[in-house]
Formats: C-alpha cells, sequence, structure tokens
C-alpha cells in the first residue's frame, strides 16, 4: 500500500536529521509504528500521508485512497459532528454505512452527532475520527495515538477494530503510539517500525 526508500527528514537551520535512512513497506493488516517522545512519529505519518515532504530518500509508492484526517482541528470547531461524518462519507467512495454506525453505537457517539464539535470533549472527537477511518474503506489509514482519551469501553471498541483490521487482506493500517498498547497483545501485525531502534 505504501513504500519508501532511505526515507528521511529534517529541519531547516541544520542540526542533525529527526528521521534518516527508513526502509518502509506496509502491506494490508495492521503496523504498529512505536517511539518515544520526540522520536519522530507524527512526523513519520504525516511523510506518510503526502502532507509533509521528506528531506531524502523516495517514496515509491502511496495510494490513492488515504485516511488521515484529524477532527481535533480548531477549523472544524464550528462543524457539527454529523456533517463532519458525511463530509468524509462523500470523500471516500468506499465507506461503509454499517459500519459507521456500528463503531457510532460501540463508542457511544449517537447523542453527540447535532452537537459542534467545538461542543464536544477531545475523546469525543477522537472518537468521531475513529468512526470515519473505520468506515472509510480506505486503502491506508494512518491514526496517531488513537487510545488517546479514550475511556474503558471506547478504548475496547477501538481494539477490536484494530483486532479486526489486522486480519484484513485489502486495508492497510498505520497505528502510532509509544509501544504496542496492552489490549492489542496478541494481535498480530503485519510490520512493526521502531524508531528508537536505529534503521537496519
Amino acid at each position: 500500500m505504501f513504500e519508501a526508500r532511505d526515507l528521511g527528514f529534517a529541519f531547516e537551520g541544520g542540526g542533525p536529521p529527526l528521521l534518516a535512512g527508513l526502509q518502509l513497506r506496509l502491506p494490508p493488516g495492521l503496523t504498529l509504528l512505536q517511539g518515544g517522545d520526540g522520536s519522530g512519529k507524527t512526523t513519520l505519518l504525516r511523510l506518510v500521508a503526502g502532507t509533509l515532504a521528506p528531506t531524502a530518500g523516495q517514496v515509491l509508492r502511496r495510494p490513492d485512497r488515504l485516511y488521515a484526517d484529524d477532527p481535533t482541528d480548531p477549523a472544524d470547531d464550528g462543524s457539527l459532528a454529523q456533517a463532519w461524518l458525511d463530509a468524509r462519507r462523500a470523500r471516500h467512495p468506499g465507506w461503509d454505512d454499517a459500519t459507521a454506525q456500528q463503531l457510532i453505537q460501540g463508542f457511544a457517539l449517537a447523542e453527540h452527532l447535532g452537537k459542534r464539535l467545538e461542543m464536544l470533549s477531545t475523546g469525543s472527537r477522537r472518537k468521531l475520527g475513529l468512526v470515519a477511518a473505520g468506515a472509510s474503506g480506505a486503502d491506508l489509514t494512518l491514526l496517531d495515538n488513537p487510545f488517546a482519551a479514550l475511556d474503558a469501553p471506547s478504548s475496547r471498541c477501538l481494539a477490536q477494530l484494530l483486532a479486526d483490521a489486522a486480519l484484513g487482506a485489502r486495508r492497510a493500517w498505520l497505528v502510532a503510539d509509544y509501544a504496542l498498547p496492552p489490549l492489542l497483545a496478541g494481535v498480530p501485525l503485519a510490520g512493526l517500525i521502531d524508531l528508537d531502534q536505529p534503521p537496519r
């Protein structure tokens, strides 16, 4: 779904690169991107999404259908939650309404769909993004620290979504976190990218 060779990124002004020499290949299933604070997880997600240009290396393949939306963006504060979902539905031709409804129930979001995003907690906004991620049908889905700010029932719902994703043969998921979330213990990974370890 995505492939890059010798990918790297350095900030302007000199200094050592944040990322260097990464060989990336994201097959269908679930790939974990792990690393500590400042290791470059979010930067790498942006490089994969194409919203940030690498300063070294070459992207060989990027899918046409990619999901990387951030529902906590202040630019969306005035949007109704349902309208925000509807906009993603229109953008993704593989959208699955049944999956969306299942996740809306699992994340207990039904009562919040008529509210503006600025009225929702950070956790509820992140849940909205997870609904869109699961229902989008995108070839590649990028999630940055998805378990953050979730309550226990919602964390279990997300864990089930990702466990199912790990067994999928059509969609690739890249999930960034500090380490493997405990709720995903035993879930088969298609790949592991550890930014705390030097590239091999």
